[in-house]
């Protein structure tokens, strides 16, 4: 357990936090650090096939040690952070022996982690627990997963009695941002599919996730002076704020759950003169995700047709554009991947949670490139903020299923 902790602060002490305002890949050269250190440290390990595009995609083989034909299967995680909350300067405090009570994180700032508003901490009391020092993110999402996928290879090497196909690990840059999967080549993966270890909590088995869409929508407006406004003024923030309040009261994140979907603003800026409002779309149906991008359009003609006498153009312009779509569609054909992780899981005695994702991942991208590709717990919890923490137990029960899938992989038919 001590070499799993020791190998994961080792990752979420590099900064990797991408950027979505940059146009490279990957979006931060300092994403790199890390990137190049995993390739000396599956070349040291013993793994074959070991490159870094100039993308910043890493990719490693673990070669098979059977005789007989067995499929291809490979693990992927991103090694970025997230933007939303700084991932500079991590430093982990270690909570061994969980007594159930409130974890003070930051005494001078009185930051706390409190089961009483994070209850699933008590699903690891007497657990190791692994969290923040309260003033920045962890980073188990998703160095957690890349921590048990080298430690897993590692344990395979290790012990060649546990028979096993051909493996292919991939770490990715820009997860965070939506990129991790755009510029994945899958040929050179070469699998006939995979898992990102990139789920929550221990049992997370996830092959279903949202339709996903972003809509940047921008107001023109017409500046006059206060004092003689009347009839000729038009405020674009006003009009901004009218937009928004016709979309679904009831159908934001907040009020949301399961297969619910949503129409969630994330950002808003704006003068008289111009405004615009950036909002995601997200639905597990493809019928109400069609639907809720026909809703901001036909919203956006009412609006236009109303203003068009008076403005003398169209007084808004709605841009929707599609981000990845559900993965079920591409998973449903070769359920039995879904099946051998399920049954990896039970025989570890780990009860699995199939349940969707709200949200996406990597996978959801690689299944529509052709890699179809479900997502596995990879034990972290209050991602993306500086209440996030990883039970080591839930890191080395992830470890252990990888391992369990790549020997139930290799048993002869």
């Amino acid at each position: 357990m001590q070499h799993i902790i020791d190998r994961f602060i080792s990752y979420v002490t590099i900064d990797t936090e991408s950027d979505p305002n940059s146009d490279t890949t990957p979006s931060t050269k300092k994403q790199l650090d890390l990137a190049n250190l995993l390739v000396k440290e599956l070349k040291t390990m013993g793994m074959t096939e070991v490159t870094i595009d100039k993308n910043g995609y890493v990719m490693a083989t673990l070669e098979s040690n059977v005789k007989h034909e067995v499929p291809t299967i490979g693990f992927v995680s991103h090694y970025d952070t997230t933007p939303d909350f700084t991932g500079a300067n991590v430093k982990p405090q270690i909570v061994k022996n969980y007594d159930g009570g409130d974890i003070v994180l930051n005494k001078k700032q009185n930051i706390i982690l409190s089961p009483s508003y994070f209850k699933d901490l008590l699903q690891y009391k007497g657990q190791t627990l692994i969290t923040t020092d309260g003033t920045t993110l962890l980073g188990a999402d998703d160095k957690a997963g890349i921590t048990e996928i080298m430690s897993a290879m590692e344990y395979l090497i290790q012990h060649p009695e546990i028979k096993h196909g051909k493996i292919r690990v991939g770490f990715t840059p820009d997860e965070e941002i939506g990129r991790g999967a755009h510029k994945f080549d899958v040929e050179k993966f070469g699998c006939e599919w995979a898992y990102t270890m990139d789920g929550s909590q221990i049992g997370e088995l996830e092959y279903e996730n949202f339709n996903a869409a972003g809509a940047k929508i921008i107001f023109k407006g017409k500046s006059v002076h206060p004092g003689y406004a009347k009839g000729k003024m038009i405020n674009s923030m006003l009009l901004a704020n009218q937009f928004i309040s016709k979309l679904p009261k009831n159908e934001i994140p907040e009020k949301t759950k399961g297969y619910e979907g949503f129409f969630h603003v994330v950002g808003i800026s704006g003068s008289i003169e111009e405004t615009v409002v950036e909002l995601i779309i997200r639905d597990h149906s493809a019928k109400k995700f069609k639907e809720r991008k026909e809703f901001i359009h036909e919203l956006a003609n009412k609006f236009n047709k109303k203003w068009k006498k008076q403005f003398g153009e169209e007084i808004l312009i709605a841009e929707v554009k599609d981000q990845y779509y559900n993965m079920k569609e591409k998973v449903k054909p070769v359920f039995h991947i879904v099946e051998i992780a399920e049954k990896a899981m039970k025989e570890l005695g780990i009860k699995p949670l199939i349940k969707p994702i709200r949200g996406g991942t990597d996978g959801c991208q690689l299944s529509y490139k052709g890699l179809p590709c479900p997502n596995i717990f990879a034990g972290g919890h209050n991602f993306h903020g500086k209440y996030e923490y990883v039970p080591v137990e839930s890191m080395v029960k992830a470890t252990e299923v990888i391992v369990k899938i790549a020997e139930i992989t290799a048993i002869k038919k």
